[in-house]
């Protein structure tokens, strides 16, 4: 009786180590963070965070395995978001993020970047790579300009 007690223990204690794991990469937490605000495609979550297809897909595989997020299909689109039926622990601990990070500057600027593209896909009404491409001119030229308009200050 004793053994089965510390294999489930230490099952229990695996577990938590994993998530803290996943939950540790800080390009997770900020597509986890950013999902928590709308649900996005993957050509979108590239444009917001400034990573790679292959690593936004990579991490968000590992968000949904680890009962995160879920998934749909739209025709060759994924679009992900936050998960409806999460267990009471990872509720808490999306709680708990959303609470930490609310003025975290690299929050609120990847906060920004969904507005600003969910008003580029308005204006384009695509979502490919090549809208993403011209999103991410668009978003240099926007953060070109505001800089410029800081330095004039």
């Amino acid at each position: 009786m004793t053994f089965y007690i510390n294999i489930c223990l230490y099952i229990n204690m695996k577990k938590v180590a994993e998530l803290f794991k996943v939950l540790s990469d800080v390009n997770r937490l900020r597509l986890l963070m950013v999902l928590d605000r709308k649900e996005l495609c993957v050509c979108q979550l590239m444009g917001i965070v400034g990573l790679s297809q292959p690593l936004v897909s990579r991490n968000l595989s590992i968000l949904s395995r680890m009962g995160f997020l879920e998934e749909r299909k739209e025709g060759k689109l994924k679009f992900y978001r936050i998960k409806k039926d999460m267990t009471d622990e990872k509720r808490a601990i999306m709680e708990l993020l959303r609470s930490a990070l609310s003025d975290d500057d690299v929050y609120l600027q990847d906060i920004e970047a969904v507005q600003d593209c969910t008003e580029f896909q308005k204006r384009t009404g695509r979502c490919d790579m090549d809208a993403f491409r011209e999103f991410m001119r668009w978003r240099m030229e926007k953060k070109s300009k505001r800089d410029t308009r800081k330095e004039a200050v």
